[in-house]
Order: structure tokens, then sequence, then C-alpha cells
């Protein structure tokens, strides 16, 4: 392996002491501290994993969790009442709602329903567009946390062939806006796109994220590029894998993230960074 690794864990916890010291300077000026709203629908396995890891982040941070743990069969319309209550709550700064919901629940109905200014995941079309319009306001958590990792190379980007692998709303799409801001040429390839192997060699940056392991071959990679992977995926054997075949992409690249390990701890962190933005927000500070 001659890459580089960077580091998300690491990373994350340097983030996350200065976010703790920085919440106890808020709430001494403010008379409380950021609180956010957490709500999960159903008893999805990895999604009550993910907010039991959130909850316990917040709680780190000295971050107030309110939790909202909600029936399989709660109804749409119970769910969007409950968001507009926390809404015109003053103590909750940021509302998160745990994705994938149950069938009968529109996720799109349910993200338009959260405040613009509550919406910590980034995922609201108002705050999607401020990205897209380069005034961003509070950004999709995984390439926000992605863009913190680039910046710990210290590589200048601007200019850079970047190369996204996937197009999700969640991370393949608003990547690809943040690339674009960070001063990149982005080619976003999904799975209508042809000569996937082409558009990866050619890359300085490659960020993969479309959840299918070992889709990216380590040999693809660009001598020196910067690798990110946001795939993760458990193997038959139990271990967690991401999209690229990391052992013969990390002999050429000169960054690489590890899976786990890489970006998944940055999401959470970025997480509690959009709360606190909110909060300065709602306290009338200037961001």
């Amino acid at each position: 392996m001659t890459a580089k690794t960077l580091d998300g864990k690491a990373v994350s916890t340097r983030m996350r002491k200065g976010m703790r010291e920085e919440v106890a300077q808020l709430a001494q000026a403010h008379g409380r501290a950021p609180g956010l709203a957490v709500i999960l629908v159903g008893e999805n396995p990895a999604s009550q994993v993910y907010v039991r890891n959130k909850k316990k982040a917040c709680s780190d941070a000295s971050i107030v969790s309110f939790s909202h743990e909600l029936d399989e069969s709660t109804s749409q319309q119970h769910l969007l009442g409950l968001i507009a209550e926390l809404n015109a709550n003053p103590l909750v700064d940021g509302i998160l709602v745990q994705l994938p919901l149950p069938e009968h629940i529109d996720p799109e109905t349910v993200i338009e329903a959260i405040d613009p200014g509550k919406d910590v995941d980034g995922f609201h079309p108002y705050n999607i567009g401020r990205l897209a319009a380069r005034i961003p306001a509070l950004r999709p958590c995984t390439p926000f946390g992605c863009m913190k990792l680039l910046e710990e190379t210290g590589v200048d980007l601007y200019g850079m062939e970047a190369v996204v692998v996937g197009a999700s709303n969640i991370v393949g799409r608003p990547m690809g806006l943040e690339l674009l801001l960070a001063g990149c040429t982005v080619t976003t390839v999904h799975r209508f796109s042809r000569n996937l192997e082409a558009h990866v060699r050619r890359a300085d940056i490659v960020v993969a994220a479309a959840g299918k392991p070992g889709l990216v071959r380590g040999e693809w990679i660009k001598p020196g590029a910067i690798v990110l992977d946001v795939g993760i995926t458990r193997g038959e054997d139990g271990k967690l894998v991401g999209d690229i075949e990391f052992e013969e992409a990390a002999k050429n690249a000169g960054w690489i993230t590890p899976v786990p390990g890489g970006v998944g701890p940055m999401t959470i962190t970025m997480l509690l960074y959009n709360t606190m933005a909110a909060f300065r927000t709602h306290m009338g500070e200037v961001s």
C-alpha cells in the first residue's frame, strides 16, 4: 500500500472535541444548548443502530436530543403533524427523519414538510437548491463530510477531474455540486453510463457512492488519485466492504478512505455541525 489513509474516525474525533467546547460556549451565551429531534418510524434494525449512534453523538457533544420513535403503522398524516409541531418548537434547531420510511409514507413529502432552517440532513429542495446556486446553507451531511476529508489532504482541488460513481439524491448528486463548488471538473457516473472504467481511470478524485461492493476495480485508479469510498455493505462473512477494491486501489492512490472508519464517522459529525449552524441562525448569530 502506497496511499495515505484518510482517517475519518480521527478527523471526526478531533472535530467533535471542538464542538463540545463550542456547544458549552453557545449554551452559556444563549441559555440553552442546540436541540436535535430524531424521528424513527418502524423497527428497521439498521435504522435503529444509526439512530442510536446519532443520539450518542449528541450526548457526547452536549447537544440536546429529542427522540420520537413511532410504530411501523404510523400514518403519513400523523408523521407530518409531528414535524409541524417540531417546526414550531423553539427548542428544536434540527429535525432528522431517519430513512428509509415504511412503504406507505412518501419520503419526498416528509422531507419537504421540514422547515428548511431545521433540515440538518440537508435533503430539503431549498437546501439542495442553495448548494446548486453556490450559496450553501445546510449541506447534505455525507458529501459535506467528504469535502472535510478532502481538506485534510491539503491538495488544491481547483481544476481537478472528479468522478462521482452514483447519482442518488442523498450522496451522488449533492456530492457533484460540492465538488463543482470546490472548482473541480465533475462527471457523475450512474447506472445508464457507459464505460465506467474509462471515467474512473482519468479521475484525479474518485467518490464511489453506489452501494455495490467492489464495483470500482482497484487497478482503474489513476496514480496519485484521491479516493473516497462512501459505499458500505456487509458481506456474507459479516465484514463491511466498500464500493472500491481497497487493497488494489491503495497501491495506486495518493489518498484513500478505509471502510469502515473513513466517510462513515464524518456523516454524523456533519449532522452535529449542521445542528450547531442551525442553532446559531435561530439565535440571530451571523453564520
